[in-house]
């Protein structure tokens, strides 16, 4: 029953997350095309920092919460896989159809991803705390970076991909626990 529920509220969270991102598509077109990896690390690096301060501030001066930031990590994390999927792509434009199918195509494998390891982690996220998940999409922005920096070698790790896919899955959960799934 719990599995449901879970599928029901990612999916939820998901097509708000894509909803936005096709509208902000509409406005600003795939300028995002542009960026390097590293440089679309660095803008989830900063949407993570930012939540965590607003966590340890308890207010903030900009009138923008953390449910903003968490869409945004969702959405960035998108953008550099669909990078990685397109890095012999070179086209800066895209029709919003073809756009949502990529956009599908990654959370397809993200949402695989995510029941196979609810399943075999039976839900714990439901038990962890915000800023617990916070802290580790920070740590995996970190190895990403150190990924990085190391010109894409790794000697044990997977790559950065599933470091994306992971970190969409906590900013999911975190939207979830935020009440974004209602």
């Amino acid at each position: 029953m719990q599995m449901h529920q879970t599928e029901r509220e990612y999916r939820t969270v998901i097509d708000r997350c894509k909803e936005l991102f096709l509208k902000k598509n509409q406005d600003y077109g795939a300028s995002w095309r542009i960026l390097r990896l590293p440089s679309i690390t660095d803008q989830i690096f900063i949407k993570a920092q930012r939540i965590r301060t607003l966590q340890q501030n308890g207010f903030s001066k900009v009138n923008e919460g953390e449910i903003p930031e968490f869409v945004g990590i969702v959405n960035y994390c998108v953008m550099a896989l669909i990078q990685v999927q397109l890095a012999d792509d070179k086209r800066m434009r895209f029709e919003t159809t073809e756009l949502s199918t990529l956009y599908d195509q990654q959370m397809a494998t993200i949402m695989e991803l995510l029941f196979n390891k609810n399943h075999d982690y039976g839900e714990a996220w439901r038990d962890m705390r915000v800023s617990s998940m916070t802290d580790i999409i920070l740590m995996k922005l970190l190895r990403i970076k150190q990924i990085e920096d190391n010109s894409g070698q790794t000697v044990v790790s997977e790559g950065i991909a599933s470091s994306y896919q992971d970190m969409v899955n906590y900013a999911v959960f975190c939207l979830i626990k935020l009440g974004q799934a209602a």
